[in-house]
């Protein structure tokens, strides 16, 4: 059990964190003994025997005055610091101390943020930034673009765990790993332009036939493409006013059946946008005409009827719902209309959000909400693979974006051949065979066809998320899924082998993976495979071992 001193401000960060690491704790309490006591509230001075005392914070503390320290005050760009090769930046303040042994992290300019000391069978570690402030910053501003590839909240969490076990102390975890699997795999769509003849000679068509000639005579010659994609992509530039007059069949079409030949009965998710030409409201005003797509859930009616039939989920790609509840409500409400879902998440178009966004989602009744991500690149805003509850809301899940299509291989963003992008994807999925969680993947609906033709590439994802064991789930599943696991509940003696159940919330199966009790002994840990949601505890019966 860790006990848990934190300023009574982070007390909402600290519930979260606990989500994300989900093991026994509990804010300290005077008449309760704790292997370990995590101590993020400036000077705290205790004499309780704990195993392992974790002090956190980011300036100088009394107890620092017998070892020289220097605070160094929030850059211009945050610190890197480095922790077995793994690399993860502090967006606060930081203190280093001036110590060669027992030292954990070290910054980009050589001096110890953490180190370790040991008394007996008792061990003191400072850690010189406040956890929690690090947390708040990364669940609500997120990670600039430049630091999107580290999954910083996850390598918090994993600095944490090696603390509490190379202590010495047991650690009882619920990993975000459902049973049976390494993690999640979330493959979802934005439905943008299901049909080129519904655009006469607008910005998309001009955009289109840009690409689809010059760009792809400049792919050509810098080997990005292949003489045969190109021939395609100027074919199908010819046989545009063909499609116009409807002798020609329209190459956006049937997006439902090549992503289904692509994933091969996999589930996946669809966003689509309620009504047509509605650009609506950016964050200053009127947002470009061209946002306004040119059609609507209606025009698609029996596409996302038959997507449903198949197992695939349908969300809102929402225009205004992120600045307006009551837009929010009656877009969410189309899509019920047209699909006959009842829970329907949201992404919003274009990945429009603000700090209002999460409450005003909540109150017009979405499911939960997948924005929250890059335009421009791929990887961690939150620092995280996990669904989290997002700020100001009473219990709406955020199922972080991590891949967008574009944001790979438009020229303005990262600008990446398909050898690239598959090298830097493949690490992605390493990650998240690493660290569990999800990996939520948005390929646009006319992404596999002329002029893109990123089909490749995205078969090439699959095969790499099947290959290192994924559960693939649409969105609504892997919110309910955590939603599971948020509902586990761990008793006070649940700390080892032998000591107690863990319970969830709900014994009703519900179709889902279960869950995973992994106890940590030491450097031991014992997995404990049992599907904690399908009505029953978590029994302590050793299924196998593995070092940690």
């Amino acid at each position: 059990m860790i006990g848990v001193i934190a300023d009574g401000a982070d007390e909402a960060v600290v519930r979260e964190f606990f989500e994300l690491f989900k093991t026994a704790w509990e804010f300290y309490r005077r008449d309760r003994e704790y292997e370990v006591l995590l101590l993020c509230a400036g000077e705290a001075h205790f004499d309780e025997p704990a195993k392992l005392r974790v002090i956190y914070g980011g300036r100088r503390l009394d107890s620092d005055e017998d070892r020289k320290s220097e605070r160094r005050g929030q850059q211009s760009r945050p610190s890197i610091v480095c922790y077995r090769g793994n690399q993860f930046p502090l967006y606060g303040d930081t203190v280093t101390f001036d110590r060669h042994e027992g030292g954990l992290l070290t910054d980009d300019a050589g001096g110890n943020v953490a180190y370790v000391e040991r008394f007996g069978q008792r061990v003191h570690a400072r850690i010189g930034y406040d956890l929690f402030g690090e947390v708040r910053t990364l669940l609500t501003v997120g990670q600039p673009a430049a630091y999107a590839k580290m999954p910083a909240l996850e390598l918090h969490i994993a600095f944490l765990r090696d603390l509490i076990t190379g202590s010495g102390a047991t650690l009882a975890e619920i990993p975000p790993v459902p049973e049976g699997y390494q993690f999640i795999a979330c493959l979802t769509h934005d439905v943008d332009h299901p049909s080129i003849r519904r655009h006469k000679w607008d910005h998309t068509v001009f955009g289109f036939a840009h690409r689809a000639t010059l760009g792809s005579l400049r792919d050509l010659v810098q080997g990005r493409l292949s003489f045969g994609g190109a021939l395609r992509n100027w074919t199908a530039v010819l046989r545009l006013p063909f499609v116009y007059l409807g002798l020609a069949k329209d190459f956006w079409l049937d997006f439902d059946r090549r992503y289904a030949e692509l994933e091969k009965s996999l589930p996946s998710t669809f966003f689509a946008i309620p009504f047509a030409n509605r650009p609506g409201q950016g964050a200053h005003g009127p947002a470009p005409s061209f946002r306004g797509s040119r059609y609507g859930a209606c025009d698609i009616a029996d596409t996302l009827k038959s997507l449903v039939a198949g197992g695939c989920e349908v969300g809102l790609h929402g225009i205004d719902a992120w600045r307006d509840s009551s837009a929010g409500q009656e877009e969410l409400e189309e899509i019920r209309r047209w699909t006959g879902l009842s829970e329907v998440g949201v992404r919003m178009h274009w990945l429009y959000y603000d700090r209002e966004s999460a409450a005003l989602l909540e109150e017009a009744g979405a499911a939960y909400d997948s924005t929250i991500g890059y335009n421009e690149t791929v990887g961690y805003r939150a620092g995280t693979t996990q669904v989290y509850k997002l700020p100001g809301t009473s219990g709406l899940l955020e199922l972080p974006l991590h891949v967008m299509d574009t944001a790979l291989f438009y020229p303005a963003y990262l600008g990446l051949s398909r050898r690239q992008a598959s090298a830097l994807l493949h690490r992605m999925a390493d990650n998240a065979a690493r660290f569990g969680g999800c990996i939520t993947v948005n390929w646009h609906d006319r992404s596999t066809a002329p002029e893109r033709l990123w089909g490749g590439c995205y078969g090439d994802l699959v095969q790499a998320l099947k290959d290192r064991g994924a559960w693939f789930a649409t969105a609504g599943e892997a919110v309910s899924w955590f939603r599971k696991r948020r509902s586990a509940e761990f008793p006070s003696s649940c700390t080892g082998p032998g000591e107690g159940h863990v319970r969830p919330a709900t014994g009703e199966s519900d179709g889902l993976p279960g869950l995973q009790l992994r106890i940590h002994q030491g450097r031991e840990t014992v997995c404990v495979d049992t599907a904690l949601g399908a009505g029953a505890d978590a029994h302590n019966s050793c299924q196998g071992t593995e070092v940690a």
